[in-house]
């Protein structure tokens, strides 16, 4: 008869995608997850496989969680444009709140710091980036058809672009004190959209 686990994998997930989140994947020893976590080594390497493939799960799940708000936002029915401005300004907003600045955006952070290296991580990465690309055309595309998008622009290139600031955005808010620096260039972009 298998034993049960005695933790919730559901939350020891959570609290791992907290802390790779914070400290990064090579600042975080399987010591550190163990004492977070608070579950046995060999229970996390049972459960979830080794850090790496522990981090790779995590990474999943914040995309999970973060990629049905988008679509939503993006997705709504009425006027397109006052929704890709609402992300990007939101994006810009999240980069420079002090109490998220300093985490970044996970998959910003797995892109700076795994993907040149890790075809894994990097697949993932591409993964999040192609969903976000995707919505931002679709709501673009939108917004030309209902007049609020001019006919010369080109929806694809736009999300490109966007997509590009908005990663952008979480990297220099991250490492820059000035929100300033956020704020202005997400404002100058969206001008693109008159």
């Amino acid at each position: 008869m298998a034993r049960t686990k005695e933790f919730d994998p559901d939350a020891a997930l959570r609290s791992a995608l907290e802390l790779f989140w914070r400290r990064g994947y090579e600042a975080t020893s399987m010591t550190d997850l163990v004492e977070h976590l608070g579950v046995g080594r060999a229970s996390i390497y049972a459960t979830f496989g080794n850090k790496h493939e522990l981090y790779l799960k995590a990474l999943d799940r914040y995309q999970q969680a973060r990629n049905p708000q988008l679509l939503r936002e993006l997705s709504q029915p009425g006027p397109a444009l006052p929704a890709v401005r609402a992300v990007v300004r939101r994006f810009a907003t999240e980069a420079t709140t002090e109490g998220r600045r300093l985490s970044g955006c996970f998959v910003t952070n797995t892109a700076a710091e795994l993907a040149p290296h890790d075809t894994a991580a990097a697949r993932l990465v591409e993964h999040n980036w192609d969903h976000l690309e995707t919505l931002l055309h679709s709501a673009l595309v939108r917004a030309q058809a209902q007049g609020e998008l001019p006919a010369d622009r080109n929806p694809l290139a736009l999300a490109r672009m966007l997509l590009v600031l908005m990663q952008g955005l979480r990297v220099v808010g991250k490492a820059s004190a000035d929100p300033a620096r956020v704020q202005d260039a997400a404002e100058q972009a969206l001008t693109l959209l008159d």
